[in-house]
């Protein structure tokens, strides 16, 4: 598969170029028999193959004439395929199929699951919303008692009790309660989705019309702010611990030092240069202070109430935190980024949050448009009958409700047997016990894999761009064929072929200078020096290389093949006078090394069997690009393409006035 998608002449982009006007419909770039190509066929090409319309916009008219030429072929390839039948193949007509189950499926996902919650949060996550609540968990009562209790709660708010005192008597959600509720700013992406989706539809300084259920149990939400949402700051300061290097805790110490601060800010001292003297942070004050970019709720609620409150270049005044007193100066504020920039981020948000849950959803409603029906009682008879098999084993019984419809859509029916033989292949199942679990969620798995392979299969009747997609891949295909007959498989190789063309072209396999070496290796230096001693008092080369403490090169008792000079010891090597000759102890790659030259081989031609392989691969590319010329005549004697270079000159114009 890798290798016919490598191959395809058009890339298989879901980019699409829809704003060609009416003017470039008719023109004509080029045409061969009855067939003509539109500059708007062309354009929407071209920006497809170089990956979007900037691109295309800037380049060059050589460019443009080039993939003319190359795209009449490909045009031509594609008239010559169906002139073959290639539509009506079996064969081809089973990969395409298989392609688009596959490819539809996720594709589906993507286009009509992801891509419209993303867009959805990324239009939400513009505004930040400030928030309170009362939280009701769920007891020894139940869900519905804990329900109508937070029910009867809004109710009183709504016939006119004040919401901060109903939080006081009744949340059950400590860390909020001394603030009324207050769970500060937030946007799309950061609490349970519920809560979020309940907060986005109140208007400010409004209670939520609904009790509204999280994992976390049952709550009543006001809205005490509405405001656009800076992405990320960016802000220094300086903090005056409470605490004495002693450990004791002055606060009157700690406002006594920043009084110092503030008068030195206001005689015009510089925010970082302060920083550096007084600022007890010890991880930002010898950078002034710089905290770099945050977000909210990154800092405690007092640091973040602040700074984000604060003008570019503005200072705060004392902030009080646990960890002391602040003075924060913001010096950057990121703009909110386009959809493109934060497209990834927010399909990682929403995989890591609400993406379950909305798959589960999505394939519900999948699932009732296509009348899915899963027998409960054969499952269970499934189970009763096989209560100890290990899946991918026999299944016991299967004579009985192997022809049985295990569950079934609008055309479609799986039978036991169906089921079981795709059960018993799957790693994520089989040496487990059949057990209702592991059978519910195989049932799970592969009705939705039949769902979405279902809905892929009508997909190009709705949606056309994946309609185009699908034509790419089918063309896709059909070049590959073509490319299958009249090039590859025409490719005939044999020894005196190869050995004829090594001779017309061996000025092209070379050896460059090259040497081969033995290394000794030691960790210490005082152990080289040793064994340089030894060498130069008689002792074998050899016998001391077998002791090289290089843990790769043990096995070969520190030789190196003859190879090019390339590597620091090759150097080293090359610059020995002869075979025989050693160097000196030097450090090398934690550790010392002697290093000997055992041959020094001067640039020469490569014999053919030294070639054989790179004039094998020369040979099948220059046979190829050969054979593929001559299909390529024969393609244009038959149609007499014309190209109208005169009229191609006005690509891209539209997008230039």
């Amino acid at each position: 598969m890798s290798l016919r998608i490598s191959i395809y002449f058009v890339a298989l982009l879901t980019f699409l170029i829809t704003a060609c006007s009416t003017e470039h419909s008719k023109i004509v770039i080029a045409e061969y028999n009855d067939a003509k190509i539109t500059m708007d066929e062309f354009e929407k090409a071209y920006t497809k193959n170089v990956g979007g319309l900037e691109a295309a916009i800037d380049d060059s008219f050589e460019n443009y004439k080039n993939f003319a030429e190359l795209y009449t072929n490909f045009r031509m390839k594609l008239d010559d395929a169906n002139l073959r039948g290639y539509q009506n193949d079996p064969a081809l007509n089973e990969e395409l199929e298989t392609y688009k189950k596959q490819v539809g499926s996720s594709y589906i996902l993507e286009r009509y699951l992801v891509e419209p919650n993303i867009k959805d949060w990324y239009e939400k996550r513009k505004t930040e919303i400030r928030a309170s609540h009362i939280m009701i968990r769920p007891d020894s009562t139940g869900e519905l008692a804990a329900r109508n209790k937070t029910q009867a709660i809004l109710d009183s708010i709504k016939a006119g009790n004040s919401f901060e005192s109903m939080v006081q008597k009744h949340t059950q959600d400590n860390f909020s309660k001394p603030k009324d509720g207050d769970i500060f700013y937030f946007t799309a992406g950061q609490l349970p989705f519920e809560f979020e989706d309940a907060s986005y539809k109140t208007k400010k300084d409004s209670v939520y019309p609904e009790v509204v259920q999280t994992r976390f149990g049952f709550h009543i939400i006001k809205v005490t702010d509405i405001r656009p949402r800076v992405p990320k700051i960016k802000a220094s300061h300086i903090l005056i611990s409470f605490m004495n290097n002693d450990g004791t805790v002055d606060s009157a110490a700690a406002y006594a030092t920043m009084d110092s601060v503030l008068a030195e800010l206001k005689a015009g001292k510089d925010f970082g240069e302060v920083a550096k003297r007084f600022s007890d942070d010890t991880g930002t004050k010898d950078k002034g202070g710089d905290l770099g970019f945050f977000e909210r709720r990154m800092m405690v609620q007092e640091f973040d109430e602040a700074a984000f409150n604060l003008e570019i270049g503005q200072v705060s005044k004392v902030v009080p935190t646990n960890f002391g007193l602040h003075l924060i100066k913001v010096t950057e504020k990121q703009s909110y980024p386009t959809f493109e920039a934060e497209k990834e981020n927010l399909k990682n948000l929403l995989k890591r949050s609400r993406y379950n849950e909305l798959y589960a959803e999505f394939l519900e409603n999948y699932k009732k448009e296509m009348n899915y029906k899963l027998d409960e009682n054969i499952l269970q008879q499934m189970i009763a009958k096989n209560d100890s098999t290990i899946i991918g084993g026999e299944l016991k019984g299967i004579e009985v409700l192997g022809d049985k419809t295990l569950y079934s859509f609008t055309n479609n029916t799986v039978t036991v047997n169906d089921f079981y033989s795709k059960l018993k292949t799957d790693s994520e199942f089989t040496g487990k016990k059949l057990t209702t679990d592991y059978l519910n969620r195989a049932v799970k798995k592969y009705s939705e894999q039949k769902v979405l392979e279902e809905k892929a299969m009508t997909l190009e009747n709705t949606d056309a761009q994946f309609a185009e997609l699908m034509k790419d891949y089918q063309n896709g295909i059909f070049i590959f064929k073509l490319q299958e007959e009249e090039v590859w498989n025409k490719v005939k190789i044999d020894s005196v072929k190869l050995y004829e063309f090594y001779q017309k072209n061996m000025e092209n396999y070379k050896w460059d200078d090259r040497v081969a070496f033995t290394e000794i290796f030691a960790r210490r230096d005082s152990v080289i020096r040793h064994y340089h001693d030894l060498l130069k008092s008689g002792e074998n080369f050899d016998s001391l290389a077998f002791k090289t403490e290089r843990p790769n090169m043990k096995e070969k008792h520190g030789k190196y093949d003859l190879q090019t000079i390339s590597s620091e010891l090759s150097k080293i090597a090359n610059n020995l006078s002869k075979p025989g000759d050693y160097s000196e102890p030097f450090a090398n790659q934690g550790g010392f090394s002697i290093i000997r030259l055992d041959i020094k081989e001067p640039a020469r031609l490569k014999t053919f069997e030294e070639a054989k392989a790179e004039v094998s691969g020369a040979f099948q590319e220059f046979e190829s690009k050969r054979l593929e010329n001559e299909y390529i005549d024969s393609l244009k004697k038959r149609y007499s393409p014309v190209i109208n270079y005169d009229e191609l000159r006005k690509a891209y114009t539209q997008y230039n006035k």
